[in-house]
């Protein structure tokens, strides 16, 4: 047995620290690191045939992967390795035996400071909309807020602006329902006194809402009819709404979401679409009523739907489950009719951004914490994503008071947060294709805080908090902090319900990471068939989602500190600080 081998984990992590080594891992992997950079001292070396041409980084990251095996595995490829190296397949399953992971201690994760954050970028939406739209003169405000916190707490702070397909608000959206009055020989729904018309205005965000990429039409009452197109699966229904305005029931069944019912609409010619939300947040913001939320389109699919281009002349917007049935209604009985207008720059690009915070470790490799800074136009976003940005401002004013005192960490630490996630994950994919070599070769670990935020209500929404990732490694030490946490903090942990989840499927596959926040790119767009690692984090019982209505009434920094105590630690674990 080597001197190291002899030594505890504490000792190890002394002669680390004198020949200026990484100190995380196991113990089997201290010393491996040990005796790999003083080859004279280590016993193991006696087999240097078999790892001699191994890096320390390569021969790390096998150690690490090998240990992440379940405890079954590991113990047949020992029995394998005694048997086929002899001395070194003993050595390496005598040394997991008796191995043991020291956790830093828990992050001071400060809740209180995170809500100063989040009130903060909340202050800096649409003066009437509210929200901080991707390409918007809000979101560069905020951007630049937190490239501005970035810089104040001592990191190297950047702003990258991205051009980008994306669409722009000219003026707000209107939606009239006109029901005829019976005074004879009087032209019906164009304003006449005495005509006896009732004519209803639906109100913008809370009735009403434009999707993404909607085009700019007027269609004034009697221009165009109402085709009332069910769920929207029935081809024939589309042939006939040519002109038309078409009206889809989304939530039933039928078509699968805003692409497919925007590509249908552009295939078969249509003027407006109107789509009923009766399934979203249906009685939980309003009473009786599914309140309209903004989503967006795959720009792609659409183009190649209208034979190349962005169709810019059809009106898109989502309508209350009050006002869809209240216009049917109308329309089928009372020979009502229909006017909307939209005013929306589809076809161009606008800029996105990225702010980001970079604190230099002695290795280039890299770990990255993100969330989105953009939010739905028609609101607040405090919950999505505000405090996924505020959780990733307080991380890097922890790591700034951390390292304040000079030492680097082991790997570089970054904290940046994206524009254009709402419409497309445009600011984090266009960021990983900007920088992608770089993440093909460092990226350790990605971490992405989106709605990792559990209602201030959450005995009656529900307190569960999902962690999950597509490397079994960092989910097992993640579980292992986690474990901590409920130990040390159990005032805060009992309140809520950590839940973890293992995708690590290939793309697509029901157990691969979804497409749907800006953890993709890092996984998925890294190139040459190189999958990166990250880890993930979502909250639950935020029934304002993409409304008006999420705002910081329901704000609840306490649960932001879960996530952030965990994934903190984690990252300080992996740091070595």
């Amino acid at each position: 047995m080597s001197d190291f081998e002899a030594m505890n984990i504490a000792q190890l992590k002394d002669e680390l620290r004198a020949h200026s080594l990484p100190l995380s891992g196991r113990k089997l992997e201290l010393v491996q690191r040990l005796q790999d950079s003083t080859p004279e001292d280590g016993e193991l070396m006696l087999d240097a045939e078999i790892i001699s041409d191994e890096s320390s980084a390569a021969w790390r990251r096998t150690v690490q992967s090998f240990l992440a095996l379940p405890v079954p595995v590991i113990i047949v490829v020992g029995m394998l390795m005694v048997g086929s190296l002899g001395y070194v397949g003993y050595e390496l399953i005598s040394a997991w035996a008796d191995d043991e992971v020291e956790y830093p201690e828990l992050i001071e994760f400060n809740s209180g400071e995170a809500r100063v954050f989040a009130q903060n970028l909340v202050g800096f939406g649409h003066n009437q909309w509210e929200g901080r739209m991707s390409g918007s003169q809000e979101e560069l405000n905020a951007a630049q807020y937190i490239r501005d916190t970035f810089d104040s707490l001592g990191y190297e702070a950047t702003l990258e602006n991205f051009s980008v397909p994306m669409f722009s608000i000219v003026s707000a959206p209107t939606l009239q329902l006109c029901i005829p009055g019976d005074a004879p020989l009087v032209p019906k729904c164009v304003g006449i006194p005495g005509s006896g018309d009732s004519v209803t205005d639906y109100e913008h965000r809370t009735q009403v809402v434009l999707q993404g990429y909607s085009g700019t039409r007027t269609i004034n009452f009697g221009q165009a009819d109402v085709i009332f197109l069910g769920n929207g699966s029935e081809e024939q229904d589309w042939a006939s709404a040519s002109d038309n305005i078409g009206m889809v029931y989304w939530g039933s069944g039928g078509v699968s979401g805003n692409t497919q019912i925007y590509s249908l609409a552009a295939e078969h010619g249509l003027a407006a679409l109107i789509v009923v939300n009766i399934e979203q947040n249906c009685g939980n913001v309003e009473a009786d009523n599914c309140v309209p939320i903004f989503k967006s389109i795959n720009v792609e699919a659409v183009i190649e739907a209208n034979g190349g281009t962005m169709p810019d002349d059809i009106s898109f917007v989502m309508v209350s489950s009050e006002a869809g049935y209240e216009i049917t209604d109308a329309v089928k009985n009372e020979s009502a009719m229909v006017a909307i207008s939209t005013n929306v720059q589809n076809t161009g690009e606008l800029d996105v951004r990225v702010p980001c915070g970079k604190w230099e470790g002695l290795s280039n490799d890299l770990l990255i914490v993100g969330a989105h800074h953009d939010t739905v136009y028609n609101g607040p976003g405090a919950v999505d994503d505000t405090s996924g940005s505020a959780t990733v401002l307080e991380l890097a004013t922890v790591f700034s008071n951390i390292l304040s005192n000079g030492k680097k960490p082991y790997y570089t630490i970054m904290f940046c947060t994206w524009g254009g996630e709402e419409e497309g994950l445009w600011g984090s994919s266009a960021w990983v294709a900007a920088h992608q070599q770089q993440l093909r070769d460092h990226l350790r670990l990605y971490i992405n805080l989106d709605m990792n935020h559990v209602d201030v209500d959450s005995e009656n929404r529900g307190n569960s908090i999902s962690l999950f990732s597509n490397s079994e490694e960092d989910l097992e030490h993640i579980k292992a902090i986690a474990d901590i946490f409920e130990n040390e903090r159990p005032d805060v942990a009992e309140k809520y319900s950590i839940n973890f989840r293992l995708l690590d499927g290939a793309s697509g596959s029901e157990d691969a990471m979804p497409y749907n926040s800006d953890h993709a790119p890092f996984v998925y767009e890294l190139g040459e068939g190189e999958n990166g690692r990250a880890a993930v984090c979502y909250g639950s019982g935020s029934w304002e989602y993409h409304t008006y209505a999420d705002d910081l009434s329901h704000f609840n920094e306490e649960s932001l500190s879960v996530s952030g105590t965990i994934y903190g630690t984690y990252l300080r674990f992996l740091a070595e600080v």
